[in-house]
């Protein structure tokens, strides 16, 4: 599962576990979903153009939240904005912890051969208590073989100030924004070997807009259609600063 955002470092453990638990959501996988091409028979500077995306997440990518989370998601909209006759994947399975993700999605993903790849995946450790060092070899799981197997520029979500998210209002707020914080350390820990093939979104910094009462759905949880545009804009901004046209 997923949190309105997720952010991860690497940084104190102390584990703050929230006294409401999260919305359980019926484990789903998102189909697969391809861009539609500018016309029926692309040119070659189209076909050119075009590349293969494939989301690996929980219920936050998947899209829960959304009035429709096959096109609210946010890895619906960025695939929206990618280059015309893109293939998007949307591997996302809810309840998903990073180590599930390694056995479930990452396989199908590997054979896929993308070009492009984004990973969120962070809160579900959290809580379920996972230690950042656990955390941060779980990801590195997921993270390594995509890295070392294809060709991808991946593109991995941290996680945001969940100390406003109302699920975790009756937390100890200084344990969970210590916990955020050493998730992200691990995020970053994880990416940095990599160089460019591997680029941190920051949902950290400036998460405020996050994890407002407007981004949030009524579950408390996860982000509602106006955090998810929040979330591609984010990821969106990054593939395009990595060299990625964008529409």
């Amino acid at each position: 599962m997923a949190i309105a955002f997720v952010a991860v470092s690497c940084g104190s453990s102390g584990n703050a576990t929230p006294t409401r638990a999260l919305a359980t959501v019926t484990r789903t996988t998102a189909s697969p979903t391809r861009v539609a091409a500018a016309s029926p028979t692309p040119s070659p500077s189209a076909a050119a153009a075009s590349l293969r995306y494939v989301a690996i997440g929980a219920s936050d990518t998947v899209g829960v939240g959304s009035a429709d989370p096959r096109t609210g998601s946010w890895p619906a909209r960025v695939a929206a904005r990618l280059p015309a006759g893109t293939d998007y994947v949307n591997l996302g399975v809810s309840g998903s912890l990073s180590a599930q993700a390694a056995r479930e999605q990452l396989p199908r993903a590997l054979q896929l051969r993308p070009e492009l790849v984004t990973v969120w995946l962070a809160v579900n450790d959290m809580n379920a208590n996972l230690t950042p060092a656990d955390y941060t070899a779980a990801l590195r799981s997921v993270v390594a073989p995509l890295i070392e197997q294809t060709d991808a520029r991946l593109f991995i979500g941290n996680v945001p100030d969940l100390r406003a998210v109302p699920a975790y209002a009756g937390a100890d707020q200084a344990a969970l924004g210590a916990r955020v914080t050493a998730y992200n350390l691990a995020i970053a820990a994880v990416a940095q070997p990599f160089g460019k093939r591997a680029v941190v979104v920051d949902l950290f910094t400036g998460s405020a807009a996050l994890t407002s009462s407007l981004t949030v759905a009524a579950d408390g949880f996860h982000p509602s259609d106006a955090g998810y545009a929040l979330i591609a804009e984010r990821f969106a901004n990054a593939i395009a600063a990595s060299g990625i046209a964008l529409r």
